[in-house]
């Protein structure tokens, strides 16, 4: 008798201002294929003001660290991870650090780096930065009210709703120094190292990453793929789930034929 062979395990690790609920509208197509672990982000959920250190979480290694934490807690030697936003490089930074842990990477709406450079379009200015931590900082709620529906992109007030709430459940100093690591960060060496086939998804129009920054991801990580969704917005998994759904369906098709 031969045994079935263990479903494969899919780490599910959401962006900044929502949580692990985000993943909700495709979970269970997932769910229906694999093992599949959620968890928060520090500082993200309900309990998000004890998970979060400030020197820890400084920068996005320490939220790697916690990933690794995670897989070797759960005794998973290794997965398929879908990483939204800055969770793309965090699962990349993890995934230098312990590639054999990583059968394969999804990068939705990712970016190594937010502030324009030389030879580089991330879409922000220091300036632009700069007026988004002093809203932040003057009035968190009053900044957070413009800035979901900003970053949904999406005239879907179900998605703007639950963005608010997620965001708002986060304590407003842990959401500011939050962003100060994320748009401040620069995780292209990083990328440039990631051996592990990567796929990445990225709307049409997205305010918090241009279309240049996935070019710029597809080409920095060797062999990877890029899907241009036929959606707009930062948050695809909750607007446009099919869409998300019939990429992953296709990209995921090797590995759910060996299940």
């Amino acid at each position: 008798m031969t045994l079935a062979s263990p479903m494969p395990v899919v780490i599910l690790s959401h962006g900044f201002g929502t949580d692990q609920t985000a993943w909700s509208a495709i979970r269970p197509w997932l769910e229906s294929r694999f093992r599949v672990i959620s968890y928060d982000l520090a500082g993200a959920g309900p309990d998000g003001a004890k998970t979060f250190d400030f020197r820890r979480h400084g920068t996005l290694f320490g939220f790697a660290d916690d990933l690794l934490n995670l897989l070797a807690s759960q005794q998973i030697e290794r997965c398929i991870y879908i990483g939204h936003s800055v969770s793309g490089m965090i699962g990349a930074a993890a995934a230098v650090a312990e590639p054999d842990a990583f059968a394969k990477l999804i990068m939705i709406g990712a970016s190594p780096r937010y502030l324009n450079d030389t030879d580089y379009h991330g879409g922000f200015e220091q300036s632009d930065l700069d007026s988004v931590f002093d809203g932040m900082a003057t009035n968190f709620q009053a900044w957070g009210a413009g800035f979901a529906p900003a970053v949904v992109g999406v005239p879907d007030n179900k998605a703007i709703d639950e963005f608010s709430r997620t965001l708002f459940q986060i304590r407003p100093d842990i959401a500011l120094a939050t962003a100060r690591t994320i748009f401040q960060s620069d995780m292209r060496a990083v990328a440039k190292r990631l051996e592990r086939q990567t796929h990445i998804l990225q709307t049409a129009r997205d305010l918090a990453v241009p279309q240049e920054v996935a070019t710029w991801l597809h080409k920095a990580i060797d062999g990877s793929t890029i899907d241009i969704l036929n959606a707009e917005g930062h948050l695809p998994h909750m607007t446009a789930p099919d869409e998300v759904i019939s990429v992953l369906e296709r990209r995921l098709a090797p590995i759910m034929g060996n299940a």
